[in-house]
Parts: C-alpha cells; structure tokens; sequence
C-alpha cells in the first residue's frame, strides 16, 4: 500500500515536470533581438569609469549641467492643474478637444483660411510616435497607394512605424555626406520618379537625424514637383520653436504646402519644444480641401484608434492646454523654448569654433549650417569608434551626436577629441 502511494506521487511529480518543462519551452523558439542603438550607446556610457565621459547618444535636452530640464512655464501649468482639482476620467477617443484645437493652431497659424473653414479632421496621439502610427494606419486603410517614401537617412523608428502599419516603405536622396548637408538635386531627382499618389515624409523642421533642412526656396521647389507627381505629403513635426526658436519659421515648410495647395499629413510632438518626453503629448492631423470630408475622416480616425489605445492619456494634453490657452502663460513657454534653441544654437557656434582655434584643417561649417538637437558631424565609423575608445565620448556609429549633450563645461574637450580622431 505504501509502495502504491510513492508511486502514484513520483508519477504525479514525473508528470508535473513534464508540464513545467512544456510550459518553460514554451517560447524557446524567440530569437534575441537586436539591441537598440541608441540606448546601446547609454548603457555603454554608464559602465565607463572616466569621470570625462560625454554622453551625445540620447535624444533630450539638457541645461548647460547637463541635467534634465523641466520648463518653467510647464511647471506653473502642473500648479495650475492641481489647483484646478480636475477628475481623471477618460478623454474621448479623439482625444481632450482642446488640446487637439490648439495645437493644429500651433502648427499652421491662427488664422489659416483651412483651420477657419473647419478642414481639419485633429486627433490626440501618444506624442509623435503614436501620432505618426494614427495616421499610417489610416493611410494604409484609405489611400491608393501603401508606399511610402522616407528620406535618406531618417529617424530610425519611422521604419517599423510604418511597417507595422502595412506600408511599404521606400527611400529617397536626402543628407550629402560630402557636403554634410541637403542632396537638393537628388532629392529633385527622386522625388521626380516616385510613383503618383504614393506617400512622401517630410520633416518639417530639424531634421533627425542629421540636422539638415532645405532652404525656404528649396522647399518651394519641392513642394511644386510633389505637387506635380501628386503625391502625398505627410509632416512629422518634432521640433516647432526648438529649432530655430520661432514657431513661424519652424512652421513654414507645413504652411507653405497648404498655401500651395496640398492636403496634408501631419504628425505633431510636444517631447521636445515643452520638455514632456515622459507625458507622450503628440496630435495627428489631416488637413483636407473640403469640409464635407472631415466628418468621414474624423470617424475612420477613431474606429483605428479605438482598439490601439482606447483614448489616450490626459495629463500631458492638459499641460499642453494649459500652456498654449492662456496668453501669458504661452508667452512666458516661448521665452523657455528660445532659450532651449538659443543654447542648441550658441553650443553649435562654440563647437565649430574650438575646432578652428585648434587648427583643425576640416571645414565645420556643417555644425553650424545644421540646426536642432543633433548634428551630422561626418566623423567614419573608425573615427567613431577611436573617440569612444580612447575619449569615452559616446555617439552612434554614423557620426550623429546630441547638441545636448554638450555644454560649455565640455565643448573644448569635445572639440579636442574631435580634432585629434580626425587629423
């Protein structure tokens, strides 16, 4: 009897081990994935020991400490808010409406004739990113063509972005690296054989990631060759105000589209130009020629975003709200984000700068002519690799550092390193 028992409980324990071992294989067939570049960069940066050690691999600002930088206007709005003893209900599917007027007004202008005539269709994203997924899901859903044309090279995540929508995408003559900076005729020559109908991404501003952005008569240019393909513009609008420090000149390529004409995407973030990387505050907008459309545009906008996210988060928007609806408020934000631009700008100066006084014989004209957060500085994948190795000054392998993460404290060791690996 007592045999029987030892054995009816080795074969229970034999069968649960073969269950476990079942369910612990379960998913052995994943295959590791590649590391993230970028944050590859971070975790090297935290493992090296030298106290000179410069990370310009991630992409936030940072004060002139080098610490992260909460915008003064952004904390009186958090005040506000609090004050104003809000629920926390759910927003509607579109989004809180609000936050969806003001910023479409923030990108094209207060007064713009298609905003006045109602002929935008505006819908909250999870910042840019979710954005840019809002609006290839509709693209992939209604347009006539699932192509979609990226410049060369783009923001990384534009790929599996669009890929994970259904589009194909496909690349365009964008960043000379002879010149490190725009490839003009090529992207004319490009652009000129892309299939009609098919989707174009533009960037609107501060190119990411190399920093170079086609003049304002170039941008004309282009605007009349898309048009005479008839293709479709869609803008991803990282970086109004933070470029430049002027939201109108920031603006201008999006506005000069739907002056010419155009019906538009557009992708909007608040990550950079408010400082809420972590508040995931973005708008996705297509802005049309015909009002009787946006009703029917609007609706298919949330039958897509009903089951990818429900209704987005509410905090973020509301900052954003708080901010861009009161008039001292948003003029006391536009002294914050100038300052942002300003500081991007004189490191940029300060940079290029330290590497003449050093007698680089290189021409560095492009870290100046370039604008935004990050800066194609042309340095090879080995020059890449000897600053790292032998400065701990971390970057990604195509040469692309984060003006912010330079400050007066590290530029001439910078500019050092940079001469030293490139002579």
């Amino acid at each position: 009897m007592a045999l029987n028992r030892t054995c009816s409980l080795i074969n229970k324990k034999n069968s649960f081990g073969v269950a476990l071992s079942r369910a612990s294989s379960w998913w052995s067939h994943v295959e590791m994935g590649p590391p993230d570049p970028i944050l590859g960069v971070t975790e090297a940066f935290k493992r090296d020991q030298n106290p000179k050690k410069v990370n310009l691999g991630a992409g936030a600002y940072r004060d002139d400490n080098g610490k992260p930088f909460v915008l003064p206007s952004v904390k009186k709005a958090e005040q506000r808010l609090f004050q104003k003893n809000l629920d926390k209900e759910y927003a509607p599917i579109s989004g809180v409406a609000e936050f969806c007027k003001l910023a479409i007004e923030l990108a094209l202008g207060d007064n713009n004739a298609r905003l006045k005539d109602g002929c935008n269709a505006t819908v909250q994203g999870i910042s840019g990113t979710g954005a840019l997924r809002i609006g290839a899901a509709f693209l992939n859903s209604f347009s006539p063509s699932k192509i979609i044309h990226v410049p060369t090279p783009t923001w990384g995540n534009h790929f599996p972005i669009f890929r994970h929508s259904g589009l194909e995408v496909q690349t365009y003559a964008f960043y000379d690296p002879k010149t490190c900076g725009f490839d003009f005729e090529g992207a004319l020559r490009d652009i000129s054989k892309m299939p009609e109908k098919s989707i174009i991404l533009l960037h609107a501003c501060a190119h990411n990631p190399t920093g170079v952005d086609p003049r304002p008569e170039q941008w004309a240019e282009l605007s009349k060759v898309i048009k005479s393909r008839n293709l479709f513009p869609f803008f991803d609008m990282a970086y109004q105000g933070f470029a430049s420090g002027s939201l109108d000149k920031d603006a201008h390529a999006v506005r000069l589209f739907l002056e010419e004409g155009h019906e538009i995407a557009l992708a909007q973030s608040f990550a950079k130009n408010m400082g809420l990387y972590g508040e995931r505050a973005g708008a996705f907008s297509l802005v049309l020629n015909n009002k009787e459309d946006v009703a029917k545009v609007m609706s298919q906008l949330k039958i897509l975003i009903r089951p990818m996210i429900s209704s987005p988060p509410i905090h973020g928007a509301r900052i954003v709200q708080e901010i861009l609806g009161d008039k001292g408020l948003r003029e006391e934000w536009l002294v914050d984000v100038k300052g942002m631009a300003d500081r991007i700008i004189s490191i940029r100066a300060a940079l290029r700068n330290q590497l003449q006084t050093l007698g680089s014989s290189k021409n560095w004209q492009h870290i100046t002519d370039q604008i935004g957060m990050f800066c194609f500085t042309g340095l090879t994948p080995p020059q890449v690799e000897k600053i790292i190795k032998d400065f701990s000054i971390y970057l990604t392998k195509d040469g692309r550092i984060s003006i912010a993460g330079v400050t007066t404290k590290n530029v001439e060791y910078l500019a050092h390193a940079m001469h030293e690996v490139t002579k």
